[in-house]
C-alpha cells in the first residue's frame, strides 16, 4: 500500500507509501523473525482524560480522507488508518524494515517460486468475533485479480498472480504466472469475507457507513466526519497486544498554524505538517515547555511531475495538457532550469536533502545519482538553447511555437502546502525569464483536474514503501485508467515499452544486487524522459507533546518517522504520559499469543528506543528503506 501524498500521497499525488533492504523482499523466502511482543514489555498505566476515564491521542493532520476502503484509498493519511485497522500478512522491522510476521507467521515458495504459500496465524479474530482465516485472504486477493473496483489502490500486487486458495483455515497458496520478488511485501491490507462481500459496488463503497468498522488490526475505528476527523479505539484482543493509548484521533486543520498553536496549547498531542512542519514552525516549537520536534530521513520525495498526455488503457487521449510538454527537450529546458540547492537554502531551510533519482536516498540499496554528464543540473543558458532548438523562439521577451502562440503553461499546487506555493513563486520567476508564463493553480483537492488530465505540471510527492516495486508500477501501461477521468494507479499517464519492460524483469528478479541494478535502470530512465524532477527529499520534521506522550517509536527506530510510518508502530507502541508500567499492552490482558513467535533463524532482542517494548528480531543479511 502505497501512501501518496497528492497529488502526494493522491497520486502525495495527489497523492500520497524506509526501502526494504533489497534482499529482504526479494529473498524472504521464509519468515525468520520474532514477532514484537507486547507482552514482552511493561505494562503502563493509562493516563486517563479526566471527563472520559479514557487516554486519547489526538493528531493534527492536513490532508483529508479519500475513502475508508483499503480497495480505493491512496492518500498518506488514509491508508495510515488502514494501516490500524487491518492486518497485512507481513509487517516491516521497526528497525530496519526487513519482512517480519504478521497474519502470516512464515511463508515459503516452491522451488520455482512460482507457488508462494503462507501459514496464517490462528490467534488473530475479527472485532466482531469471528475468527480471521485464510479464506479471508484470499477473497481480498481474488477479489482484487477479477473486480475493477477492487484493484484501485494496490491492483499492481495481484496482476502476476494465476490463482490464489484457502486450503484450510491457517493455510493460504498464492500461485503465480512468473517469480515475483515482492511476496514478502504484499502491502495489502486483508478484510473480512463475511463482510465485504456485502459491501456491493466495492468502486464506490467507502466504507464509511456503519460503525464501528470490523477489522482485526490494533485499533477500531469508531467514527468518522468529513474533513474533520476519524476517531479509533484500541482493540483489547489484538493478537501483537492492546495498544497503551485507548484512542487515537486524526483531527483535520486546513490552516496548519492552527495546527500547531493547537499543539502548543496542548488541544492536540502531535503534529505532522502539511505533511511536514515548516522550518519556521519548526523553530517556533523548539524549546517549548512540553513539546518535542522530531527530526528524521524522510521516507518522501517532492517533485514535478509533467502530464505526458493524458490516456487510458486502450490508449485513448483526453485531458487538455499543453502539446508542448510532449518534447522531451521542452521538458528537460524546465528542469534544468531549476536551481535546486536555492529551493533547499530557501525553502526547506536544510530540512531536506537535495534531489536526485526517484528512490530517497534513505534507502541506500535502490538510491540512483545521475552521473555528472547525465545531470539536469542548474544551467538556464542550456535551457534556453533546448527550448529554440525546438521550435520556441524567443520573441518580445515570450517563448513562441509555430502556431504564433505564446508557451503557457499551469502547474497543479495543493493549497494546505506551503512548500508548493513557495516554489511555484521560484518557478514563475525562473521559467519566466526563460520566455515561459506559469499559472500556479492552488487547490484543496487536486485530484479533480489531475484524474481529468486537466493540468500541464503538478507538485506531485510519494511515500517509498519498503519495497520499491509500488511506486515504480505507477508508471507503467498498466496502470492508466480504464476509463477518462477515474482514479487509477498511474502517477502521470506515463507508458512506455522500454520502461514496462524493466519493470517486468525487475519484479521478477530474486538476486538482490541484480534487482537493484534494474531498479537504478529505471530510475535512469525516468530522469531523462522529463517526465518526472525529484526537487528535495524532505526531513521528516513533526513534533508532539511530552506531557501527553511519555515515549512514541520512530521509524527507523535510531532515527526516523513517526507519522506516515511503514508500519503502525508510532501509535501502537506510544505510552500516555504519567505512565508507571502497571497495565496496558504487555499486561495480564495481552497474553492471547503475543509474546513473539520465534520462527526460523537465530533472532537477538532489541530495545525499542521510543517504546519501551523489548523486540526480538532477526538480524538483517543485507544493507538497508505514497503520502
Amino acid at each position: 500500500m502505497v501512501e501518496r501524498v497528492p497529488p502526494r500521497s493522491t497520486p502525495s499525488r495527489p497523492r500520497l507509501r524506509v526501502l526494504l533492504a533489497s534482499g529482504a523482499a526479494a529473498l524472504a523466502l521464509t519468515a525468520g523473525s520474532v514477532v514484537p511482543g507486547a507482552s514482552l514489555g511493561a505494562a503502563p498505566q493509562q493516563a486517563r482524560a479526566a471527563d472520559s476515564g479514557t487516554s486519547t491521542l489526538t493528531v493534527a493532520v492536513a490532508q483529508s480522507v479519500d475513502s475508508l476502503s483499503p480497495f480505493l484509498a491512496q492518500k498518506l493519511l488514509s491508508t495510515s488508518v488502514s494501516r490500524l485497522m487491518y492486518d497485512f500478512l507481513t509487517n516491516y522491522d521497526v528497525k530496519d524494515s526487513h519482512p517480519i510476521p504478521a497474519l502470516a507467521t512464515k511463508w515459503e515458495p516452491s522451488p520455482d517460486k512460482l507457488t508462494w504459500t503462507y501459514t496464517i496465524r490462528s490467534d488473530s479474530k475479527w472485532t466482531d468475533g469471528q475468527p480471521v482465516t485464510a479464506e479471508d485472504a484470499a477473497w481480498t486477493f481474488n477479489t482484487m485479480m477479477t473486480d475493477e473496483g477492487a484493484a484501485q489502490a494496490n491492483g499492481g500486487f495481484v496482476t502476476n498472480f494465476r490463482k490464489v486458495t484457502a486450503l484450510s483455515p491457517t493455510e493460504l497458496v498464492v500461485e503465480l504466472k512468473e517469480p515475483q520478488a515482492t511476496m514478502a511485501a504484499l502491502d495489502v491490507p486483508i478484510v473480512p469475507k463475511h463482510v465485504w462481500e456485502k459491501a456491493g459496488d466495492l468502486s464506490k463503497f467507502n466504507n464509511d457507513t456503519t460503525f464501528p468498522i470490523v477489522g482485526n488490526g490494533p485499533f477500531v475505528l469508531t467514527d468518522y466526519k468529513v474533513d474533520q476527523y476519524v476517531k479509533l479505539k484500541a482493540n483489547k484482543d489484538y493478537w501483537r497486544g492492546k495498544p497503551k493509548f485507548d484512542e487515537v484521533v486524526f483531527k483535520t486543520y486546513k490552516d496548519q498554524d492552527a495546527a500547531v498553536a493547537a499543539l502548543r496549547k496542548g488541544e492536540v498531542s502531535f503534529v505532522a505538517g502539511s505533511p511536514a512542519l515548516t522550518p519556521a514552525q519548526a523553530a517556533s516549537l523548539k524549546g517549548e515547555k512540553n513539546v518535542k520536534v522530531n527530526e528524521g530521513p524522510g521516507r518522501r520525495f517532492f517533485a514535478l511531475a509533467v502530464n505526458p498526455g493524458a490516456q487510458t488503457k486502450d490508449r485513448k487521449k483526453f485531458g487538455d495538457g499543453n502539446p508542448a510538454l510532449l518534447d522531451q527537450k521542452v521538458r528537460q529546458a524546465l528542469f534544468l532550469s531549476i536551481d535546486r540547492k536555492a529551493l533547499i537554502d530557501k525553502v526547506f531551510q536544510g530540512h531536506a536533502v537535495e534531489g536526485q533519482g526517484y528512490i530517497p536516498p534513505r534507502f541506500p540499496e535502490y538510491h540512483w545519482q545521475p552521473s555528472a554528464e547525465q545531470a539536469l543540473a542548474h544551467d538556464p543558458a542550456r535551457a534556453a538553447s533546448l527550448l529554440d532548438e525546438a521550435g520556441y523562439p524567443l520573441k518580445d521577451g515570450k517563448r513562441v511555437g509555430k502556431d504564433g502562440k505564446p508557451l503557457d503553461l499551469r502547474i497543479l499546487c495543493h493549497a494546505t502546502d506551503p512548500n508548493d506555493k513557495a516554489i511555484g513563486k521560484y518557478l514563475k520567476e525562473w521559467w519566466g525569464k526563460l520566455g515561459i508564463g506559469l499559472k500556479v493553480d492552488c487547490r484543496d483537492d487536486v485530484s479533480v483536474p489531475w484524474y481529468a488530465g486537466e493540468y500541464d505540471l503538478a507538485f506531485d510527492g510519494w511515500s517509498v514503501n519498503p519495497d520499491p516495486d509500488f511506486v515504480l508500477g505507477i508508471h507503467t501501461c498498466a496502470a492508466l485508467p480504464v476509463k477518462a477521468k477515474e482514479s487509477a494507479t498511474t502517477d502521470n499517464f506515463i507508458c512506455d515499452k522500454t520502461y514496462d519492460e524493466l519493470y517486468r524483469k525487475q519484479l521478477a528478479e530474486y538476486d538482490p544486487a541484480k534487482r537493484a541494478d534494474l531498479v537504478k535502470q529505471m530510475q535512469s530512465w525516468l530522469y531523462d524522459s522529463g517526465y518526472m524532477s525529484v526537487i528535495a527529499y524532505p526531513n521528516a520534521v513533526e513534533a508532539y507533546r511530552t506531557d501527553q506522550i511519555k515515549s512514541i517509536t520512530t521509524m527507523p527506530e535510531a532515527a526516523g518517522n513517526i507519522y506516515g510510518q511503514d508500519g503502525y508502530w508510532s501509535w501502537w507502541s506510544a505510552v500516555p504520559a504519567g505512565d508507571d508500567g502497571a497495565n496496558g499492552a504487555g499486561g495480564s490482558g495481552s497474553d492471547s499469543g503475543s509474546t513473539g513467535v520465534v520462527i526460523g533463524i537465530v533472532a537477538v532482542v532489541v530495545v525499542l528506543a521510543g517504546g519501551g517494548l523489548l523486540l526480538a528480531r532477526r538480524r538483517r543479511t543485507t544493507a538497508d528503506d505514497r503520502e
